[in-house]
């Protein structure tokens, strides 16, 4: 029953962060913010576990267990309820395109960039319940004694103390004397050579891997062309199979082989180079970056990119009176993307939504009757073809990579004396949040912003979240 609870507890605390990072980009178009500082949101999710993470493996042991996880998994419940309360504070998402002015309609905002958090918050509270009513420790019945036993051994059992009431007993221990202990204890871990090695190893691993999961669906926004939506679906459904196969795999593959501890190193190592080998041709899958005129292309030269700082004024547009700061982005008939209606000289336009088609716009054509629809261009061809080979090679990856996360933390478990395990987990866990959780997102996102093309404006000043990067410094 425990393990049941345990791993739906497990899978309510997956589903938030998972969704918090799944909602990346829409939190940064929402509150128009640049990418550092959704690594900063992000990154937050952990800073809570620092402050009792390491205290609670320590003390945790000598406390009631179920009852401990089943208040930290109702504090997780109430945090993810309060990331939702934005969108009940500050009201529906409303942003100026051209279609809504020139159509005069209005363009929904479902309520769901806020909804999965609020279906997140009520699956960690329920996760809560089981561990209200477990008890401490399994309970030594006297139906489980042995049959052979004497009389002497049986009276010996029945009369020793019942381990209720040892348990209740050790409530009471001193917590200053624990807390006395707590730093030569920690001392003696910190000064086992393999123990430090392996935290080394697996805060420079998270770094890698948590910077990478973060930004991922972005990426694939960028580099090929795909929706937020297609690119977090496509996460969940390929990807996390992916993993899980590769650490199931791993476990079995450790009983299969009988491996000791040498044996655990040694694949959790060559899976991880094999891994690192692999990424690399990553470098080489992308697609071309999107001609926009005025940010990858001038408008007096619309046939070869140049990532200089272009004018987005031009003849054709001098005289529409046009933002420099807007991005209202459509799809000109000669396959030119351009920043807004106005500054691809447009005058009228007919349709709704998605559908709109602008007219005459001046830029796109020396005629002055060409068209554009709503909307960056895509070239589909060759993206969909570059976009198959980068999932299936984030497939591999992602399964040799995690083959060798079960040896790896089976490592850790087994170098470590048992009195030692409870703290030795709890520090790996505080140690990784604090040097590869918290500041991963961040500076992956600093680096990130370095590459943008095109900024957006915030409505009461100053710059907004980035629309457009520079595919191959991205990558």
């Amino acid at each position: 029953m425990f393990l049941v609870a345990l791993s739906f507890a497990y899978f309510a605390k997956a589903l938030s962060g998972s969704y918090m990072k799944s909602t990346i980009t829409q939190l940064e178009r929402r509150f128009d913010i640049p990418s550092y500082l959704i690594g900063v949101i992000d990154g937050s999710f952990e800073i809570g576990n620092l402050l009792v993470i390491a205290f609670v493996s320590y003390f945790g042991a000598k406390l009631h267990r179920p009852k401990i996880i089943a208040m930290g998994c109702v504090l997780m419940s109430i945090g993810t309820f309060i990331i939702a309360l934005p969108h009940f504070i500050i009201g529906r998402y409303e942003f100026e395109t051209s279609v809504r002015w020139m159509m005069n309609s209005t363009l929904d905002s479902s309520p769901s960039w806020w909804l999965g958090y609020l279906i997140a918050g009520i699956i960690t509270l329920l996760s809560a319940i089981p561990f209200w009513f477990l008890p401490r420790s399994l309970p030594t019945s006297e139906s489980r004694l042995p049959q052979n036993c004497t009389q002497e051994q049986t009276s010996f059992i029945k009369n020793s103390p019942h381990p209720k009431h040892k348990y209740q007993a050790e409530e009471h221990t001193n917590f200053l004397e624990m807390a006395k202990d707590f730093i030569p204890t920690l001392r003696t871990l910190l000064g086992h050579p393999v123990y430090l090695i392996y935290l080394c190893v697996t805060v420079i691993q998270l770094n890698s891997l948590i910077g990478m999961v973060t930004y991922k669906p972005k990426y694939i926004e960028q580099h090929f062309r795909q929706s937020a939506s297609k690119a977090n679906f496509l996460m969940g459904v390929i990807n996390i199979p992916a993993v899980a196969l590769g650490m199931f795999s791993g476990g079995l593959l450790m009983k299969r082989l009988k491996l000791n501890i040498m044996g655990a190193a040694k694949l959790a190592f060559g899976t991880s180079l094999i891994g690192y080998i692999l990424s690399l041709f990553f470098f080489a899958m992308s697609c071309e970056n999107a001609k926009v005129a005025g940010v990858t292309l001038p408008y007096n030269s619309i046939d070869e990119f140049s990532f200089d700082k272009h004018s987005v004024f031009t003849a054709c547009n001098s005289d529409c009176l046009c933002s420099a700061s807007e991005w209202d982005p459509v799809c000109g008939e000669n396959g030119i993307t351009y920043a807004s209606p106005c500054l691809a000289g447009c005058t009228t336009s007919t349709g709704s939504g998605k559908n709109t088609v602008f007219w005459n716009c001046s830029c796109v054509g020396v005629a002055g009757n060409f068209t554009a629809s709503a909307g960056q261009c895509t070239d589909k061809d060759n993206c969909d073809r570059m976009f198959s080979y980068f999932l299936a090679l984030s497939v591999i990856t992602s399964f040799i990579i995690s083959l060798g996360g079960t040896p790896g933390y089976m490592f850790l478990i087994r170098c470590i004396k048992p009195q030692l395990k409870s703290l030795a987990l709890g520090f790996h866990a505080l140690a990784t949040r604090t040097l590869a959780g918290i500041p991963a997102p961040i500076y992956f996102g600093a680096i990130i912003d370095t590459t943008c093309l095109k900024w957006g404006q915030k409505r009461c000043g100053g710059l907004g979240a980035c629309r457009i990067y520079n595919t191959t410094a991205h990558r």
